[in-house]
């Protein structure tokens, strides 16, 4: 996550360390308040927004989304606000309120510069979320019009090149009923919705990752192979050490991929690993990725 001492970054670098992504950068995105102005003041779409100190006066802009400035990841720190009865558990601490907009998917673009300012972005993937804020499934390539997919990934060059930025950088879009795509949310490190490419794709976000910090020559990006990845999440109800119910039959199966994340212990809703299913073609990947979720549980 990016709640880290910037402080120090900013040390090592006057120290003639070299530190990427760059301090600058993460002291951007560290704080979602500072993250939305930068999309203002370089006209960079997203959606309306306020700040508050407090929870007062905010029964005038229900329905609005809430998130803590600093701290958040994985969902929380994140939440829907829709009636005067949920102002009653808003989240304590600076936040940022922003529309409630209503968008048709949430899209992902993973894009990579390195030192010589070269960049590669992957093609673009759509997220479904589940009832946490938690990425349940994710499709490879999203389904968009080629004039979506082009303009999310030119919009994902522009915010890397906007903020300067050395490694790999996540940019989060809603895509809204009129085919306008706004930024939600963007994150400077190999990601989640990223995870795809081990598999999926000629170089993975990982060695990107390497290439991009190292200023080697950045990697096709080309994509393979379709595919839908599952996140692996702890089950309702368990906690303790972690037992993988149904992984045999899961790694029998062909074009899936299980990847554990070696996380001893369980909890609901935590992340312990995601698998990715690949095919020659995309409807056939969602339909075994929906078989695997039911096949395997992290129970305790």
């Amino acid at each position: 996550i990016e709640n880290v001492n910037i402080d120090a970054l900013y040390q090592l670098e006057k120290q003639g360390v070299k530190v990427y992504p760059q301090a600058r950068v993460l002291e951007i995105i560290k704080d979602k308040g500072i993250q939305t102005e930068f999309y203002k003041k370089n006209d960079l779409p997203t959606s309306e927004f306020s700040f508050t100190e407090n929870i007062d006066n905010l029964e005038a802009k229900l329905p609005f989304v809430q998130k803590i400035r600093t701290g958040g990841y994985d969902g929380q720190g994140v939440q829907v606000v829709k009636s005067k009865a949920d102002l009653n558990s808003l989240f304590k601490g600076a936040s940022i309120i922003e529309e409630l907009v209503p968008f048709t998917k949430e899209l992902s673009v993973i894009v990579a510069r390195n030192e010589n300012g070269e960049t590669e972005a992957y093609q673009t993937v759509e997220c479904q979320f589940n009832e946490v804020n938690l990425v349940e499934f994710l499709f490879s390539p999203a389904n968009v019009t080629d004039e979506i997919e082009q303009r999310a990934v030119k919009l994902a060059i522009n915010v890397i090149e906007k903020l300067d930025m050395i490694g790999i950088l996540a940019v989060e879009f809603f895509l809204l009923e009129n085919g306008d795509l706004l930024i939600n949310e963007i994150a400077p490190r190999p990601h989640n919705s990223g995870h795809h490419t081990i598999e999926c794709n000629a170089t993975s976000q990982f060695e990107q990752h390497l290439r991009s910090i190292l200023n080697l020559p950045l990697g096709s990006t080309e994509m393979i192979r379709y595919g839908a990845m599952i996140n692996l999440l702890g089950a309702e109800n368990h906690f303790g050490k972690a037992i993988y119910h149904g992984l045999e039959k899961t790694i029998s199966l062909p074009c899936v991929y299980v990847h554990l994340y070696g996380k001893t212990q369980t909890k609901p809703n935590r992340k312990m690993g995601h698998i990715t299913v690949t095919n020659s073609s995309l409807e056939e990947a969602k339909k075994s990725a929906s078989s695997v979720k039911e096949l395997i549980k992290v129970i305790s």
